[in-house]
């Protein structure tokens, strides 16, 4: 089986209070990676509260995003439908990498072997690497790559970089 990460394709990550042209201009491809993809698909919301600015997160980067319930928070409305018709599981995570979707995926990969994971989605130089890399070490043996046409950065330059950093870590970048 072959396992489909979508990253918080979030509407604060898109056209929000962090959005950006590169995310907005990734949805379409994102939208036809789901729509074509046959295996099992996650897709992980970053999920604040109303303290966000309090959190160690919120002090380094004081933006309030992605609060849980409000309309940022929510996974783009196209994106989502197709998450809903694919069946698509739904990972709220609290922080930049999700230890829920590392055991999450080892308890699937204990009952049938994955061939692939792959992850698509943003920020590629926080939560897509951050992922990247939690996977890499939960499920060593595990092929995971990252689709670059799927992804956005923080800025081009920082979308780059972090696909450069996942190579050396055996994450292959397509």
């Amino acid at each position: 089986m072959k396992v489909l990460v979508v990253v918080d394709m979030q509407n604060d990550f898109i056209d929000g209070s962090l959005g950006t042209a590169e995310a907005e201009a990734a949805v379409p491809a994102v939208m036809e990676k789901i729509r074509g993809f046959e295996g099992k698909i996650i897709a992980t919301r970053d999920t604040h509260g109303a303290d966000y600015l309090d959190t160690a997160e919120g002090k380094h980067l004081p933006v309030v995003h992605c609060v849980k319930g409000t309309e940022g928070w929510k996974i783009r409305k196209e994106i989502d439908s197709l998450l809903e018709e694919k069946g698509a599981v739904r990972i709220d995570k609290p922080t930049f990498g999700s230890t829920e979707l590392g055991e999450y995926v080892k308890r699937l990969n204990a009952e049938e072997p994955l061939e692939e994971i792959i992850l698509i989605g943003v920020c590629t130089d926080i939560c897509v690497i951050s992922n990247a890399l939690l996977l890499k070490a939960n499920l060593p043996e595990v092929p995971i790559s990252v689709d670059a046409s799927c992804c956005a950065g923080v800025t081009p330059e920082s979308h780059e970089r972090a696909l450069e950093a996942m190579r050396p870590c055996q994450i292959e970048i397509r």
